[in-house]
């Protein structure tokens, strides 16, 4: 079983994670965020090798990915320590599902993982090994033995505008939030990310660690996107007196469709051209496609 810290010590942690140097602080660096955003990295749409070194983000920036949450619940994961070559959960984060046997996350996420496990909607444990990456994208493609779930449908069109209403769907903050998917709304902010990143989306709907490589979908139950960073909010404040609020990003459908179809997957493809649902309803549909995942090590 997983050592469980009391939940009093995890409330202490975050709150000195709050009050030093946010999210990145507690959560390990990013990798690259690709040349368009003036950071290290190759040509755009290049696909990296698996596992290449992180860096940092310049001071003041966005936190990045997320990496390591809190420890998981009891029954949760592998025990830790134990005999030599037994595996550790050393992180967690979301995935959906985009085709029979495979699972769309971060490449963050799978990053250094000798193994995924999986989380269904009915609670079934599977396994998982990590197919194809791209680090420039932070996106990941698993192969899952079992069966995951139905898949997402992608967005192809109308163009997502500003303004658009947003669902977040995964499993923020394991062993500190509830241990099941967290929904969230918000609006699509802007159609770019940090410092015009055209990968990415700008929203307004708040993620946590451990929603990283989760879906984002429209009001019609499409997927527009893979949630993946957020704004660090305290150097920023600390650089320009101001605390930006609400402040998150996702890879764009198009960039993950393209990924998929590289990597010899042809995921669903629809319109948004009907009538708008509840963030209920549409929590719904993503239910049963989202999946906790757990890196092991």
């Amino acid at each position: 079983m997983v050592r469980q810290r009391p939940l009093s010590l995890l409330a202490t942690c975050l709150l000195g994670l709050v009050l030093s140097d946010g999210v990145a602080a507690q959560y390990g660096k990013p990798p690259p965020l690709g040349a368009s955003e003036g950071l290290p990295g190759g040509p755009q749409g290049e696909v990296r090798p698996r596992n290449p070194h992180p860096s940092a983000l310049p001071p003041g920036q966005a936190t990045g990915p997320f990496g390591k949450p809190p420890p998981l619940p009891p029954g949760n994961g592998p025990a830790t320590g134990g005999a030599p070559g037994e595996h550790r959960a050393v992180a967690s984060g979301s995935g959906f599902v985009v085709a029979q046997g495979r699972v769309l996350t971060n490449h963050h996420v799978a990053e250094g993982c000798s193994e995924m496990r999986l989380r269904t909607s009915n609670g079934t444990e599977l396994t998982a090994t990590v197919t194809a990456t791209d680090a420039q994208r932070d996106l990941a493609l698993l192969t899952v033995r079992g069966d995951p779930g139905p898949p997402l449908r992608f967005r192809q069109g109308p163009p997502v505008r500003r303004g658009e209403g947003v669902v977040t769907y995964g499993f923020p903050l394991a062993g500190l939030l509830s241990s099941g998917p967290t929904l969230t709304t918000g609006d699509v902010s802007a159609l770019s990310g940090m410092r015009d990143n055209q990968r990415h989306f700008q929203i307004s709907a708040p993620v946590q660690p451990g929603n990283s490589g989760g879906p984002l979908l429209d009001l019609t139950g499409n997927v527009i996107g893979v949630v993946v960073s957020k704004l660090n909010a305290q150097r920023v404040a600390q650089s320009t007196g101001d605390i930006p609020q609400n402040v998150n990003f996702a890879v764009k459908a198009e960039e993950a469709i393209d990924f998929l179809r590289r990597n010899g997957v042809q995921p669903r493809i629809g319109n948004s051209d009907s009538a708008p649902r509840s963030a209920a309803e549409i929590g719904e549909v993503a239910h049963p496609s989202t999946l906790f995942l757990r890196c092991l090590r």
